[in-house]
């Protein structure tokens, strides 16, 4: 995914399923558009976050 379209899904009203490496499902948190890079939440629990390229991410 690009940075763009992960800080569009960020934005968004509606919910967008996106996955981590194909496979985790996670909610976007932050984008950092310059760095392209983003903070995610791992599945359910909010305390489960992680920073990852936005190249990492997929629209599932």
């Amino acid at each position: 995914m690009k940075a763009e379209r992960a800080q569009q899904i960020y934005e968004m009203k509606d919910t967008v399923p996106v996955l981590l490496d194909g496979e985790h499902s996670v909610w976007i948190e932050n984008v950092d558009l310059a760095n392209e890079m983003a903070t995610v939440q791992v599945g359910t629990r909010p305390t489960n976050t992680e920073t990852v390229k936005v190249e990492r991410l997929q629209e599932g």
